[in-house]
């Protein structure tokens, strides 16, 4: 199950996104109050929700910001938040799935469609890329969780499908279906993750130059810059050499 970790190359310039620490919240606050929409506001009864605080936590978000995106849900002053999923491409042909949260679908749609044509992307039709991704939980932890053997050991009581780990930390990965109750039986033994949503894992991973990365990370800087825009995945692979010199 074990294997290289490639979620710390895929969340690249770190520095850069701790600058943006408002915007995140922001995007937080969205899904939480979406998540408590949809279900019950109560975590214990809301996996998603559950989730949703457990990300938040996890990046430091004041406990007041989190009850003020439930309260929001619970007294009717939210926003209808429509879920939105764009698929393109960037340079060398690599595939992007991008997740958005929108109260304006011709807004997004525009928005999304001119970052693309802007960053040396296309955006492609519905179906276009996800075919080449799997559908799954994904898990994760800092590296002070513990060292690989004891997540390996924690994951594989948990119901886990795969983990990877190095000095950054661990991803753990989960049938879709599986996310809440792995994500619950893993925080009695490592605590609460650093994250934990529905992910999109690629199957083959492209290989990209320095070139290519740099338009490549332009672009998705530019999609994630965006206010409705919530994750973008991507089969892109930037080598260690490469990411040290474009940080």
């Amino acid at each position: 199950m074990a294997g290289h970790s490639k979620f710390a190359n895929i969340k690249h310039r770190k520095g850069a996104q701790d600058k943006k620490r408002s915007a995140l919240f922001s995007k937080l606050s969205r899904e939480i109050t979406v998540a408590a929409k949809m279900g019950t506001p109560d975590p214990d009864m809301n996996p998603r929700l559950r989730l949703a605080v457990q990300t938040a936590r996890a990046q430091s978000m004041p406990k007041d910001n989190i009850q003020r995106a439930i309260d929001k849900a619970t007294g009717g002053d939210a926003e209808d938040y429509e879920e939105i999923r764009f698929e393109g491409f960037g340079p060398a042909g690599v595939s992007l799935i991008v997740e958005t949260l929108s109260d304006n679908r011709n807004r997004t749609v525009t928005d999304v469609r001119t970052i693309f044509s802007k960053n040396g992307g296309n955006m492609g039709e519905s179906g276009s890329v996800a075919h080449g991704f799997e559908r799954l939980g994904l898990i994760t932890y800092k590296a002070e969780a513990g060292d690989e053997e004891k997540v390996l050991e924690a994951a594989m009581e948990a119901g886990a499908e795969d983990i990877a780990s190095d000095e950054d930390g661990h991803e753990i990965w989960t049938a879709a279906d599986d996310l809440h109750a792995v994500a619950s039986a893993l925080e009695k033994s490592l605590g609460e993750p650093e994250g934990a949503k529905l992910a999109w894992r690629p199957n083959v991973e492209v290989t990209v130059n320095e070139k290519e990365a740099q338009t490549l990370l332009n672009l998705i800087d530019a999609l994630e810059d965006n206010d409705d825009v919530q994750t973008v995945w991507g089969n892109y692979d930037v080598p260690d050499e490469i990411m040290e010199k474009l940080n």
